[in-house]
């Protein structure tokens, strides 16, 4: 079996056998819990010198090792080419590793979406179908995993207040802003009620003021549904936002190059946007990343050695 076709039954087939409606939201938050998961947390990815070669010959990724535990949100970012896409496409199962291998909550992708093992990924794009309303299509894993329409329907509409759309459903995609749009994408991920939440870049075409309210939706469902996310990102300012840790990639070929963890407690809001320790940490991962840009160069590379 192929990698899509694995990772598509790993994703919707196992829902068949849990067609459970999800509960409704407590009405006040947890308390605060500190950013950072305990040490002793269960890994959800390990990536063990997982390393990726094209068919060109093209050195994607130099071997990586990289532990994401439950409860984490980790960020990846680095200059454009640095493999973070080719990354989560392997962590994603739509890619092999050439070398090295993976395992998700220290098993084979044949255990991915048996209870408390359910993953989703958002792409760049929400690749919504524009011939369905957003209900409609926030419903297709349901759908391909066999789950009735009377069974699916309250899972649906739970997702869609969960991203704030509860009153969309009836919607087509045309007729919602592109932010909306991105929120019926995540809804779609969250309809199967993931453990791993993998996101590639979602608000990176999205104006500033929707993307920070996007990122503020998203670190909030995070903290109160207990997900781990694995996130790609260009932008610093989002990175330091959202992540509990952060990973600096370079390029040429693709690989970890620095990590910075952000331990500040959540639920985090604007105040922590406008703190003194916002800009610190922001700082900190400017001088990494044009230090990995430097790393990146051949030139410069050459140059310094």
């Amino acid at each position: 079996m192929g990698a899509l076709a694995q990772t598509k039954n790993a994703l919707t087939s196992p829902l068949a056998a849990y067609p459970r409606v999800a509960q409704a939201e407590p009405a006040a938050p947890p308390p605060e819990r500190l950013a950072r998961p305990a040490a002793n947390a269960a890994p959800a990815i390990e990536i063990l010198s997982a390393e990726k070669v094209f068919a060109d010959g093209t050195r994607g990724l130099a071997p990586v090792d990289l532990t994401v535990r439950e409860g984490e949100f980790l960020s990846l970012i680095g200059p454009s080419g640095c493999g973070k896409s080719t990354l989560l496409s392997l962590v994603a199962n739509l890619s092999e590793p050439s070398d090295g291998r993976l395992l998700w909550w220290r098993g084979g992708f044949n255990g991915v979406g048996a209870e408390g093992r359910r993953m989703s990924v958002v792409f760049q794009d929400a690749t919504l179908m524009p011939w369905l309303r957003i209900a409609s299509n926030v419903r297709l894993p349901l759908d391909l995993a066999g789950v009735k329409k009377a069974a699916s329907a309250p899972r649906v509409q739970a997702a869609l207040e969960l991203v704030g759309l509860g009153e969309k459903g009836c919607s087509y995609p045309r007729q919602l802003s592109g932010g909306m749009r991105m929120r019926a994408a995540i809804a779609r991920g969250l309809v199967t009620e993931p453990n791993l939440l993998l996101m590639d870049e979602p608000f990176g075409a999205l104006d500033e003021f929707t993307r920070n309210k996007l990122d503020a939706d998203l670190v909030d469902l995070w903290w109160r549904r207990s997900l781990t996310v694995l996130f790609v990102t260009h932008s610093i300012y989002e990175a330091v936002f959202l992540s509990t840790r952060i990973v600096v990639m370079a390029a040429r070929p693709g690989r970890i190059f620095a990590e910075l963890t952000i331990d500040e407690p959540h639920p985090r809001g604007d105040a922590f946007r406008r703190s003194p320790r916002f800009a610190e940490y922001c700082q900190r991962l400017s001088a990494l990343l044009t230090e990995a840009s430097l790393a990146s160069d051949p030139a410069t590379a050459e140059a310094r050695t």
